[in-house]
């Protein structure tokens, strides 16, 4: 925001309502993402789902805000929760038109770079948006609507598609191993074996190769299980045989009469977004050159500014930029692992996506834009306050403080989501089974969790079941300060 001095002079006290309004406005609203909704948060974190419901009730303006698409994927987790699977995937279904669909305001993504980035909706990152359709398919799962839940199935591989268009780069993650994994258990739900198997091809030669090279992530044990059998299904002798050597396992068909129990295990929380700062120092170049290098960092970003603009603008005056830019926190997780038992029978869960990695890996990506885009904006904040200060001191310190003030990071994120996924499956025989659920702590002394559940096992049919444990590791609290 500029004023030129003459226009100051004669309106001091209405200019000086206008910035000092500016100012307000930004202090409130200038709390980390996660601080701002932080009784739903609060709630969410301690299993109050009711209470998590009401706090995001309260906020009559949350579908129309720029976090609306929070909103939506927020209510989805919390009425999925609370059993609530119909109401959950119509806010789901909110979420996704909305993803889908968000127009790009150029006015807004304009006043972004001359304010902060929070001036723009919030569109949601890349596995954000793939994970509402992960959750719409467990819901009509639960619900016994297969036919539905693999339209989500067919949705996920749509966007998996484009992803796949957009990012061309061996180094970038851009392909998504849990998603494929999914959809090979839903289509291996709906009987369809053919389509079974080449999800789980696909997510096998994802683990082996992105996974392991981004995540140190092995392939799932059960995902190698699966594979097996659904080529023995298809009667595809060779792969079975190829497979099987692969795995160093032998396969053995099970004909009893017999249904499968697909477990979920959603564990800890994902990570927080939150504030970090960088400082550069600036130099001229050669050839219309400014450069901002941190040497601490080993970082340097080049901008063409002719002589004229480079003089006239102030940018010759700067020496010194600090810029503010996203950073993810993790949320530990309380326990490591989980197994499922049955009678003699014990089976270990298996981790199928590490949200929380993904989510670092997402945001590093496109850190280089990220930190550009912020020096970009900063730059022309302090050039625009050295030309008011020619012309009033006063007006310019004034811009001085909104400037410093609206220098703001997005830390917006969907909070609600799990740490890490993790899966089995276990074939049980036809009627009422027991089965008991353990999760193990992290820490030595810590005490096993034990959880029992009953299912009515119906011969050829899946049964899909999610647990969550929102227990995360101490020490998150104080690094997000």
């Amino acid at each position: 925001m500029k004023f030129p001095g003459s226009f100051y002079r004669n309106n001091k006290h209405f200019v000086s309502i206008i910035l000092y309004s500016f100012i307000l406005f930004f202090c409130t609203s200038c709390l980390n993402y996660y601080k701002s909704i932080y009784t739903f948060n609060s709630n969410f974190e301690q299993g109050n789902f009711k209470e998590a419901a009401n706090a995001l009730d309260k906020d009559k303006k949350a579908e129309t805000r720029k976090t609306r698409l929070i909103y939506y994927m927020n209510r989805g987790v919390v009425e999925s929760m609370q059993g609530n699977y119909e109401a959950s995937n119509a806010f789901f279904e909110k979420a996704y038109l909305l993803g889908e669909d968000l127009q790009v305001n150029y006015f807004n993504e304009a006043a972004s770079f001359l304010l902060n980035p929070n001036i723009v909706d919030y569109k949601g990152e890349d596995f954000e948006l793939l994970l509402i359709n992960y959750y719409k398919a467990l819901n009509y799962l639960k619900m016994g609507d297969k036919e539905k839940a693999l339209v989500e199935c067919k949705r996920m591989d749509i966007k998996l598609s484009k992803l796949s268009s957009k990012y061309t780069s061996d180094n970038k993650f851009q392909r998504d191993a849990f998603i494929h994994t999914l959809m090979g258990i839903i289509y291996d739900a709906n009987g369809d074996a053919n389509n079974a198997f080449v999800a789980y091809r696909n997510a096998l030669e994802i683990y082996q190769t992105d996974y392991q090279k981004f995540f140190q992530m092995p392939v799932p044990q059960q995902l190698k299980e699966d594979l097996l059998r659904v080529a023995y299904e298809n009667n595809f002798l060779e792969d079975l045989h190829r497979y099987e050597k692969e795995f160093n396992m032998k396969f053995t068909p099970d004909k009893g009469k017999k249904g499968d129990l697909v477990f979920l295990w959603h564990n800890g929380l994902g990570p927080v977004k939150a504030e970090t700062s960088i400082n550069f120092t600036l130099m001229r170049g050669q050839a219309g050159v400014v450069n901002f290098s941190n040497e601490e960092l080993n970082l340097n970003f080049a901008f063409p500014v002719d002589d004229s603009t480079y003089y006239k603008s102030g940018l010759s005056q700067l020496e010194l930029i600090r810029i503010v830019f996203p950073k993810y926190i993790e949320r530990p997780t309380l326990y490591s692992h989980a197994e499922l038992s049955w009678n003699e029978e014990v089976a270990n869960l298996d981790m199928v996506e590490n949200v929380n990695a993904v989510a670092f890996k997402t945001l590093n990506q496109r850190m280089v834009w990220e930190v550009s885009k912020s020096l970009l904006r900063v730059a022309m904040k302090k050039a625009s306050e050295y030309t008011l200060r020619k012309e009033n001191q006063e007006a310019g310190a004034l811009l001085g403080i909104v400037n410093a003030i609206t220098e703001q990071a997005d830390t917006r994120n969907w909070q609600s989501v799990p740490h890490s996924i993790y899966y089995t499956r276990m074939r049980l025989p036809e009627g009422t089974q027991e089965v008991k659920f353990t999760t193990k702590a992290i820490a030595s002394g810590k005490p096993d969790q034990n959880f029992t559940f009953t299912f009515d096992i119906k011969p050829g049919e899946t049964i899909f079941h999610t647990f969550s444990s929102l227990e995360t590791a101490s020490g998150f609290a104080t690094a997000l300060r």
